[in-house]
């Protein structure tokens, strides 16, 4: 039995995917977004269990343990996963599935499910990610500057990617994603 199609997205902090994904979810709507587990605070307006599982760090160790994970990483001083039960019922359900991760869950990925196709989003200029860095608010100075830091490093693993997409407008990123896994059993 085949499964539907993984496409991971990932990218820098501030590329917008988040924002991007929504876009897509939109234009195919039986799409399913995975929901990562993390050990960061939950941010203003974020949900339990609709933006992120927020759980303890005992919690995070447990799910490793366990093989509870498609794929986990650190970033920015705190754990983030894809719970694997989920994405394996959705895709084994014929409901293609998106991750929406960073670059070194991206890369346990690539080992973990070969067939998945990974795409890494990339902002038109550093110029335009620093900016929408900054405009935020949501980040100390440190905190700020390592994100920058890191996003460095992850912009230049992009060629390690399926497919690079650049984020001149949203909608234009969606529509050059779901191009990638287009096909009869991905459509809405």
């Amino acid at each position: 039995m085949s499964k539907a199609p993984l496409l991971v997205v990932s990218g820098p902090s501030g590329v917008g995917k988040s924002t991007v994904v929504r876009e897509v979810l939109t234009l195919l709507p039986n799409a399913w977004l995975s929901v990562s587990a993390t050990t960061r605070a939950p941010r203003d307006g974020e949900v339990d269990a609709h933006d992120y599982f927020f759980v303890s760090d005992s919690q995070f160790d447990a799910l490793i343990e366990s093989g509870g994970l498609l794929e986990w990483a650190t970033y920015a001083g705190n754990r983030y996963g894809t719970p694997l039960a989920p994405v394996n019922e959705h895709r084994i359900n014929g409901q293609p599935v998106i991750l929406e991760i960073e670059v070194q869950g991206a890369r346990q990925v690539r080992l973990s499910a070969p067939d998945a196709i990974l795409a890494f989003i990339q902002p038109p200029s550093w110029e335009v990610l620093e900016e929408r860095l900054r405009g935020r608010g949501t980040e100390a100075p440190d905190s700020l500057d390592r994100r920058l830091e890191i996003a460095a490093s992850e912009m230049a693993a992009a060629a390690e990617f399926d497919a690079v997409v650049t984020n001149a407008t949203v909608r234009s990123c969606a529509e050059d994603l779901i191009a990638l896994v287009a096909g009869p059993e991905f459509s809405g």
